[in-house]
């Protein structure tokens, strides 16, 4: 597989040149027109058994304008929340595996990471530089979720639901930017802004590739309407395990970067692109909103499943 070839590659090459070339990726994002995309198409496919308030006019509105939110809060201006929220756009999974099989819990992942240093020392296997993508879902997922159950709670009282309607749709809509992220190859890879280590191929190591393929070559090239059919063509599915087929989608996105850098390397991206080009940026645009889709959708089935209730320390 294309994936194994990259990642053995990449851990195998694991020298102190190769690692002081990738760095720490910085929270790119597909921008801000590929992230409205993915919201919007998620929502506009959502199934008829949803609430009609997640569905409407002003839940598209609001989940769509709230795609590139996390890439708003980049700013000097709030620089500790920038800081701390950047290693949750990424995870490089090549360093990730190192722990072994990926943990639920976010906290477990980094204990794992530690004990993986130890054993590894030239590869700097923190938090910060490793990515923590899929815990930022996993945890955006949930409050999803809880915020449904409240709602159907509130439902069956007869009671007032705006408030927890509002809260829905925004936790919908930041869950969208993190599950969009991980459509994009380049956001699970330590080869993430241009080819670092062994090169056989000739694959661009200027740092551009990435707003290139996401931001530059979505804005020209690529539009709703084009996307649309490939998101419609896949039946919304409630997910029998979020965690673990999250992580299959990360995998299945992993196993992309080499086309990614074949595709530019041919001019796949650059100007009006290629129609390889094109096909392959709708097909990553597709798979994020469907994600995203049955996530939601898995939410508000899970949300009716029986609990039982916090009660508080015991």
């Amino acid at each position: 597989m294309v994936r194994s070839r990259v990642w053995a590659g990449a851990v195998r090459v694991g020298t102190v040149a190769l690692i002081s070339l990738v760095g720490v990726q910085g929270a790119y994002g597909w921008g801000r027109d590929g992230h409205m995309m993915i919201n919007r198409l998620a929502v506009l496919n959502l199934p008829g058994d949803v609430p009609a308030f997640l569905r409407n006019g002003a839940a598209l509105d609001a989940i769509e304008y709230l795609g590139p939110e996390p890439d708003r809060w980049k700013n000097r201006a709030e620089d500790e929340l920038s800081a701390a929220q950047t290693p949750d756009h990424f995870i490089d999974l090549e360093w990730a595996d190192l722990v072994g099989p990926l943990p639920k819990r976010r906290y477990d992942f980094i204990r794992a990471l530690e004990a993986a240093q130890a054993k590894n020392p030239k590869i700097p296997l923190t938090p910060e530089k490793v990515g923590m993508q899929p815990w930022q879902v996993e945890e955006i997922y949930e409050r999803l979720k809880s915020s449904l159950r409240d709602y159907r709670k509130l439902v069956a009282a007869n009671q007032n639901t705006e408030p927890v309607e509002g809260a829905i749709r925004f936790y919908a809509g930041w869950l969208g930017h993190y599950v969009a992220d991980g459509s994009q190859p380049l956001h699970v890879t330590i080869q993430y802004n241009g080819w670092t280590g062994e090169n056989p191929h000739g694959y661009t190591t200027e740092h551009k590739i990435h707003a290139l393929f996401e931001s530059i070559n979505v804005s020209a090239n690529v539009k709703t309407g084009d996307v649309a059919p490939l998101v419609a063509a896949a039946a919304p599915k409630v997910l029998g395990d979020e965690w673990g087929d999250y992580l299959a989608y990360l995998r299945h996105s992993g196993s992309e970067v080499e086309r990614t850098y074949v595709l530019e390397k041919a001019g796949g991206f650059t100007g009006s692109g290629t129609a390889q080009g094109k096909a392959f940026t709708e097909e990553r645009l597709a798979a994020g909103a469907i994600e995203l889709r049955d996530m939601i959708y898995t939410a508000w089935v899970r949300s009716g499943d029986p609990v039982e209730e916090y009660r508080g320390p015991q």
